[in-house]
């Protein structure tokens, strides 16, 4: 299995520090808001990655944290009018229903920086002692160039950059040694959430939060580290740093990035009107076509979101979920129940669409290529299976196409059709519920129409609906 290292920017031999166990820690979001699809598509990527590990036998312990206190939560609380802790409480439980929709799988842990504060302390201690870290006024901050090999995952030298890092401007530059220093602790401001610590009442800098989680839940030294390639400076850069230092051992052996999605071929940003939620995306599409979509091109190559792209998608998704179902309904009609000779001649045939889609998987993770087997063993079944076929064959091949599915995530099964005077009755037990202010039970129902592929839309007229 071949991984590209953005430490070493070469592909390489993946080999744990343990045979047999994976540890990997991917940066999860920060939840202020709803998950938009560039948080999505990380967490689709790295757990596809995880998927294919555990497919081929290896043990992963895999922790994706929420960052639940930041400026972004501070603020959308300061607006809402109520507590940070509200806030982020609110927006995880809503990650976790995109997280379900996209067939994410459940995280070994999945920490909250807010419950690891004493472990922060801990280790920001320990780099005062050290000598990498230093006290200002109740600001504690990295000493960047004492840490040597600073630069080495992003590539850029020390000398060359610039100050600019989030926290040097939350912070101000007055009370550090050097520009370049960051933040590992910030005094509070009037109204801010805060833990008392042995420099100021106030709250940790990003960077030291996932340094303190990884270590926690797997180790001063872990496998893979993984995020989108936005993280790799100054986020991964300054955890290597401080890491390192206060852990005295190598933090992580690979570290994974994923490209940037751009829609329609330009940067997605609420000024341009083309920022969207994986909600946003729910309402026109299964969300399991935004995975597919997501895994039709390599993790590390930008990808472009659009309309078109989207259709592509659904039709590619919607082959492999036909081709299963036309399966299961031949074996349940089926009369003949052995294998025949020539149908085993057949199955040997088939398994060389498994061993490409395992030789895409092995040369870092290549989705697309992986896909691409899948189709082709979907116009083998079609072309293979008849009406004199046996059952085991048409199982064999079945259960072929399934498993290879799941190890990217995607669920095989057609949605139950529904009656249209079902949906017209769901759809005004909605309109009840959402009068009454039960907006629980009014997104239930929009969920479950949703689960049978019934896309609604709210509109001046009325809830229009429509089959996706």
């Amino acid at each position: 299995m071949k991984i590209y290292n953005t430490l070493t920017r070469k592909k390489e031999e993946f080999v744990p520090i343990e045979e047999g166990k994976v540890r990997m820690y991917v940066c999860g979001p920060t939840v202020y808001n709803l998950i938009h699809i560039g948080n999505a598509r990380p967490m689709i990527v790295f757990d596809t990655v995880r998927r294919y590990m555990e497919y081929a036998g290896l043990e992963v312990n895999y922790v994706t944290n929420f960052t639940d206190v930041d400026d972004k939560i501070i603020k959308a609380a300061i607006e809402e009018g109520v507590s940070a802790d509200e806030i982020s409480k609110r927006y995880i439980a809503e990650c976790k229903k995109d997280m379900k929709a996209l067939n994410v799988k459940e995280a070994t842990k999945h920490p909250l920086a807010t419950e690891e504060i004493d472990g922060m302390i801990e280790m920001i201690s320990n780099l005062i002692e050290k000598g990498y870290a230093y006290d200002s006024n109740g600001t504690v901050y990295f000493r960047t160039r004492k840490f040597n090999e600073y630069g080495k995952l992003s590539k850029k030298n020390i000398d060359d950059l610039e100050a600019g890092h989030r926290e040097i401007k939350v912070a101000g530059e007055d009370n550090k040694e050097d520009p370049l220093d960051f933040v590992l602790w910030k005094p509070k401001k009037d109204g801010e959430p805060f833990w008392v610590s042995p420099w100021s009442e106030g709250r940790p800098g990003w960077h030291i939060e996932c340094s303190v989680m990884s270590k926690k839940y797997l180790g001063d030294s872990i496998d893979i580290h993984a995020g989108g390639e936005d993280l790799i400076f100054p986020h991964h850069e300054n955890e290597i740093a401080q890491s390192e230092a206060a852990n005295g051992a190598e933090f992580s052996k690979y570290w994974m990035h994923n490209g940037f999605l751009n829609i329609d071929n330009k940067k997605m940003s609420k000024s341009l009107g083309n920022f969207f939620t994986v909600r946003d995306i729910s309402e026109k599409y299964d969300l399991q076509v935004l995975r597919f979509f997501m895994l039709s091109a390599h993790y590390r190559s930008p990808i472009n979101f659009s309309a078109e792209l989207m259709e592509a998608a659904k039709n590619g998704l919607d082959r492999i979920i036909t081709a299963v179902d036309n399966l299961k309904h031949k074996e349940a009609n089926v009369t003949n129940e052995a294998l025949a000779d020539e149908e085993k001649a057949l199955l040997e045939n088939a398994k060389e669409f498994e061993s490409k889609f395992r030789k895409a998987m092995e040369d870092d993770f290549n989705t697309a290529d992986a896909i691409s087997s899948i189709f082709e063993l979907v116009k083998f079944a079609n072309v293979s299976v008849n009406e004199n076929s046996s059952k085991e064959f048409i199982i064999a091949l079945k259960d072929m196409i399934i498993a290879l599915s799941d190890v990217l995530g995607i669920i095989t099964d057609k949605k139950e059709e529904i009656l249209d005077e079902e949906i017209e009755k769901l759809i005004e037990e909605r309109q009840m519920a959402r009068k009454s202010k039960n907006f629980a039970r009014a997104d239930e129902i929009r969920n479950i129409l949703l689960e049978k592929g019934i896309v609604l839309e709210d509109t001046r007229e009325g809830v229009k609906w429509k089959r996706a």
